[in-house]
């Protein structure tokens, strides 16, 4: 499952852009990889994300991993939801299971992101 509106990190996060706001998640691809998650560390709003540096942590059954901004800007809001459940990410990677919102700050950024075609071919190689 790979919507075609969004955009893809080769970290395996998607971002949905909406005007200057940038909504980042994980792909379903990472969400079956990690299993099930139970806890997210998720960035303050208002602070600053780098693109492709780690924002905060994912914690599945099997692993913990880092979050990437797969954009650059001032965070906006967060999926408080996700305090509560961050299975949600398991069950609706790409709607409920958002992790936050972004102010961009350099929209060529996006240009360096992959198409759907090619995170298909990414995953593929996997």
């Amino acid at each position: 499952m790979i919507p075609e509106e969004l955009k893809y990190s080769k970290e395996h996060e998607w971002v949905k852009i909406d005007g200057d706001i940038a909504t980042v998640g994980i792909t379903d691809y990472a969400q079956g990889e990690l299993g099930d998650i139970v806890f997210i560390e998720l960035p303050a709003v208002g602070s600053k994300v780098e693109f492709m540096k780690p924002f905060g942590t994912i914690e599945a059954v099997k692993a913990v991993s880092d979050l990437f901004s797969p954009i650059s800007g001032e965070v906006t809001e967060i999926n408080t939801a996700l305090e509560d459940d961050a299975g949600i990410i398991n069950s609706s990677p790409y709607g409920d299971g958002w992790i936050i919102k972004v102010k961009i700050s350099d929209p060529s950024e996006i240009n360096k992101l992959l198409d759907p075609d090619g995170y298909k071919n990414l995953i593929d190689q996997d």
